[in-house]
């Protein structure tokens, strides 16, 4: 099978350690607040990795651009980076993932500023094709290992164009795409494959939790969101 982004979104925060109550909900819940501006005027995204997983800078400031061309921040959208220890295994669980999250997160909402946090791993997931994961609505992971291992070499895509899609199609989720925050303008869900758009050459495509995404980064382009999905964050309060 196909796909634009090999990814994985949860639903629940339903047996995960928690986190303060405003970045301890589902997915999509903070939708609107991430693309309007009338409860927060600027985002904080808060990126730790774990040693030799550090992102591409080029794909961070595609993400920047990507997020400035869709969210309403009159303060900003604002990057931070730091590197974490090493998880020590090399399979996490999301759960795993979430403890991680817990015990070093430090960018979260507060006054007229929205946090987001994002992880990149040093091992694989459970599942060892999933390339990421949107788990809370403003948490996210990278699977670095299986990232790395997957591009970056002679013959294999470019690791920009991976990084940058999975970025990408992770933040999508947490803007509420598709349908898990930001209604739905003109039906467009993949009823097979739920919370996933069915144009295949959208940003946010299903891809069945494989790295199927690799022959199609090889030879083209980083994939951008379809005219339904930008509908839907426009009428929740994107631009």
């Amino acid at each position: 099978m196909l796909g634009f982004a090999g990814c994985k979104k949860s639903d629940s925060v339903n047996g995960l350690p928690a986190i303060n109550s405003e970045n301890n909900k589902n997915v999509g819940a903070s939708a609107n607040d991430l693309l309007s501006a009338s409860r927060y005027s600027s985002v904080k995204i808060e990126i730790q990795y774990m040693p030799g997983f550090q992102p591409d800078a080029s794909a961070i400031n595609n993400l920047t651009a990507f997020l400035n061309a869709l969210i309403n921040k009159p303060g900003g959208v604002t990057v931070v980076q730091t590197q974490i220890p090493a998880s020590g295994k090399t399979v996490l669980t999301l759960n795993d993932i979430a403890t991680i999250e817990k015990n070093n997160r430090t960018a979260y909402t507060s006054g007229s500023g929205l946090g987001v946090y994002f992880l990149f791993t040093d091992g694989n997931y459970s599942d060892a094709n999933v390339l990421g994961i949107a788990y809370r609505n403003t948490s996210m992971v990278l699977l670095g290992k299986t990232i790395h291992d997957n591009s970056g070499g002679i013959g294999q895509t470019s690791r920009i164009k991976l990084e940058s899609t999975v970025l990408e199609h992770e933040f999508g989720h947490i803007l509420g795409l598709v349908n898990i925050g930001s209604p739905m303008q003109t039906a467009h869900l993949d009823g097979a494959h739920g919370n996933h758009c069915n144009n295949t050459n959208c940003l946010m495509y299903y891809a069945s939790e494989t790295t199927d995404i690799l022959g199609i980064l090889l030879t083209g382009n980083i994939p951008t969101l379809d005219a339904n999905c930008k509908a839907d964050l426009t009428a929740n309060g994107g631009k």
